[in-house]
């Protein structure tokens, strides 16, 4: 019998329609590829050492040496990959959906083939919007023969793009987009029960919404209407971008339990501190090691201030906009800490499931320090 992981999602779909919606990148010569890849693989070798001396964390040691796990990709490959990715994740959920509700996952039935082509398409449309503007990411859920423990995927042609279009050194924007990704694969080392963790939060979650499926089809209806209302909103305002005529159905909205809200409490906070914690390391980086980062940063920022209409749209309904403001409190965080009481009582953070901040804490950083029993710096 088919496993329903492959019944609920149509896997194929979401793969073939990624590649078919994913714009073209930029052209580039055999040979300038092959150099690229090169180029992209040593910046990530080189950027280990300098989050290893920037964190203080040991795991970072000999990461560099290994290039297994670093994988050089174009587009529609990071949405191969990550279709992989969401297939492994999702797995357990529909396993345990299938268990409760036998009859969403009536194998060769009109509705199960096509929903899952359509799940499979939606799918596919979020990968191909998100393909195109990814740099780069360490997936932790992989695990292969060569890479037991997460990957690294570098999206080669999206890194090019960028740095024409801000007009930077080329070898210093590598290295910079590297230094990011390659911290969250420290973080990984750092924290090896990490993974497990994550994969434990998120299979409960999913399958919680997952036993909600039969109102799957009005879920996405309204997801549909949303997008209409947007568009014709975005017309009528002139692109206004006002806060109250974002749309208001959003797929975590259907999470009513108090056990749902509590998991995705702690994952908003874990996921905050991950890219916090990579913010902050950034933030340390200076000339000694990407000597143009000033304007990197500079012209960086700007670009997100002019974003087109339609990223704009997708970005809101993706909640991606939201994301980057927790992500945002999860910089304040852990600078806060580190400020208090140093990079080394932080790596702490790292030792265990219970070390983690809860939400609350991620907007009191003074509670984390009080709750470890750290007594704050002078």
């Amino acid at each position: 019998m088919t496993s329903p992981v492959d019944l609920i999602i149509n896997w194929d779909v979401a793969r073939s329609a990624a590649s078919r919606l994913v714009p073209p990148g930029p052209p580039l010569r055999p040979a300038a590829a092959v150099r690229e890849v090169a180029d992209l693989r040593q910046s990530a070798a080189d950027a280990v050492g300098y989050v290893h001396t920037i964190t203080g964390l040991s795991a970072a040691a000999g990461l560099g040496e290994d290039q297994r796990d670093v994988l050089v990709v174009d587009r529609p490959g990071w949405s191969a990959a990550n279709t992989e990715s969401f297939r492994k994740l999702l797995g357990p959920a529909m396993e345990a959906a299938a268990k409760k509700k036998p009859q969403l996952v009536r194998e060769g039935s009109n509705a199960q083939v096509l929903g899952s082509a359509a799940t499979g398409a939606e799918l596919g449309g979020i990968l191909a919007f998100l393909s195109a503007n990814v740099l780069g990411q360490f997936d932790p859920f992989h695990s292969s023969a060569q890479a037991p423990a997460g990957r690294l995927l570098l999206v080669a042609p999206n890194i090019v793009e960028i740095a024409r279009q801000l007009n930077v050194d080329r070898g210093d924007f590598r290295l910079w987009v590297c230094l990011h990704e390659q911290t969250h694969r420290v973080q990984f080392a750092a924290a090896p029960w990490l993974r497990e963790h994550l994969m434990s939060s998120i299979s409960q979650l999913s399958s919680s919404t997952m036993s909600q499926a039969d109102a799957l089809p009005q879920r996405i209806a309204e997801a549909v209407k949303s997008l209409r209302q947007e568009m014709k909103q975005q017309k009528t305002d002139g692109q206004s971008d006002d806060a109250e005529k974002r749309p208001r159905n959003r797929l975590l909205e259907v999470i009513q339990s108090p056990e749902d809200r509590e998991i995705m409490s702690h994952l908003t906070a874990v996921m905050s501190l991950l890219e916090g914690h990579a913010n902050v390391v950034m933030d340390a980086v200076d000339a000694s090691i990407v000597p143009t980062v000033k304007t990197i940063r500079r012209r960086f920022e700007q670009r997100g201030k002019h974003r087109s209409p339609l990223e704009k749209i997708v970005r809101r309904l993706l909640q991606l906009d939201v994301k980057a403001a927790q992500y945002r409190d999860g910089q304040k965080f852990v600078g806060h800490i580190v400020d208090s009481i140093g990079m080394e009582r932080f790596n702490t953070i790292w030792d265990s499931p219970q070390h983690l901040p809860t939400e609350k804490e991620l907007h009191d950083p003074d509670a984390w320090i009080q709750r470890m029993g750290f007594t704050p710096k002078g």
